[in-house]
């Protein structure tokens, strides 16, 4: 069972890495992955008070899996993004691979999202605003885009008050 200490953290190089698709095969492994990275944003909860999502590739495993829990868990396996809204807005993005840093970011308003559940099923999911942001965070984790890459300029950075 992964736990906080195994969170990989702004710096680490596997953070810019692309990830491999996850394929049918790996399908028993996704329950094993799912489990640590539910542990682990339950840790970041416990400690740091925020965590909606967590990419694969935060916990060093470098595969196309997100877990979202929000009011009940997804398991969002391979994404892909469709109908990208050409409205945008911005906010004050944070990320578990860099607690008590928030970047000013600019994400697309809304958003589908394709991908294939724990069962190998494929889903839809029509996104907007927060939960659209939620997603695009997550995906770009999984292209090695941190929320840094996307500031909307350099005074776009600043601490988060300790909890």
């Amino acid at each position: 069972m992964k736990h906080l200490e195994d969170l990989v953290l702004l710096g680490d190089p596997r953070l810019y890495e692309v990830c491999e698709p996850v394929v049918p095969e790996e399908l028993p492994k996704v329950k094993e992955w799912v489990k640590d990275l539910h542990n682990v944003m339950q840790e970041i909860r416990a400690k740091y008070h925020f965590g909606r999502g967590i990419a694969a590739p935060q916990l060093g495993i470098m595969k196309r899996l997100i877990y979202i829990n929000i009011d009940t868990p997804v398991v969002i396996i391979n994404p892909e993004f469709e109908n990208m809204s050409d409205e945008m807005f911005e906010l004050w993005d944070d990320c578990m691979s860099f607690p008590n840093l928030l970047v000013y970011v600019k994400r697309h308003k809304s958003l589908t999202m394709k991908y294939l559940d724990e069962n190998w099923q494929e889903k839809r999911w029509q996104a907007e605003s927060a939960i659209s942001e939620l997603l695009q965070h997550e995906y770009d984790h999984l292209n090695g885009v941190l929320c840094t890459m996307r500031a909307v300029d350099e005074k776009s950075f600043r601490w988060k008050p300790t909890p």
